[in-house]
């Protein structure tokens, strides 16, 4: 049997020994959209890498998204998302959608309203407009869950994924 690593002593969880635990686990990275129709269908967005998949039958998904996040009302109040999987040659996309304060929907993002009104973002490896179930309460984030009516994905690609703070390409 193999030693581990010796491990520091353990400390008490906060929120920066989460983070740092996190920084070692990586993730994909999706993009979630929806209509702000209290703002006359404005386009929101923001980049999420808590995607996960729930159920095959029905086919649901859930992601987290914090209370402060300036897409949270909307999606508080949306009927639908569109769910967004990025492939690696979307780091751009994925760094516009995680900057605080940015046009996320300006050019270059391209972008068409898809079905149920949802934007649909171009060029993603994959893409879902699901209809929320539940919006979950956890801390300061809501969980949400939701059901898959409609997508589509690219025949080929590699995803992008997120990792010690950074936005990277899977390696060969």
């Amino acid at each position: 049997m193999t030693a581990s690593p010796a491990l520091s002593t353990p400390r008490l969880a906060t929120p920066d020994l989460l983070r740092s635990v996190f920084r070692q686990h990586a993730a994909g990275v999706a993009v979630i959209t929806a209509s702000d129709g209290s703002r006359g269908s404005r386009p929101v967005g923001f980049t999420a890498t808590s995607l996960v998949s729930v159920s095959a039958e029905p086919p649901m998904l859930s992601f987290g998204i914090g209370l402060g996040s300036s897409s949270w009302p909307a999606v508080s109040e949306a009927a639908h998302v569109g769910v967004h999987i990025l492939g690696e040659h979307q780091q751009e996309l994925a760094a516009t959608f995680a900057r605080s304060g940015a046009d996320r929907f300006a050019a270059p993002t391209a972008w068409r309203e898809g079905p149920e009104g949802v934007p649909v973002l171009d060029g993603a490896l994959a893409w879902l407009v699901c209809r929320i179930v539940a919006r979950v309460p956890a801390g300061d984030h809501r969980i949400v869950i939701a059901e898959a009516v409609v997508g589509d994905r690219a025949e080929e690609g590699r995803p992008l994924l997120y990792h010690q703070g950074r936005f990277n390409a899977l390696r060969d």
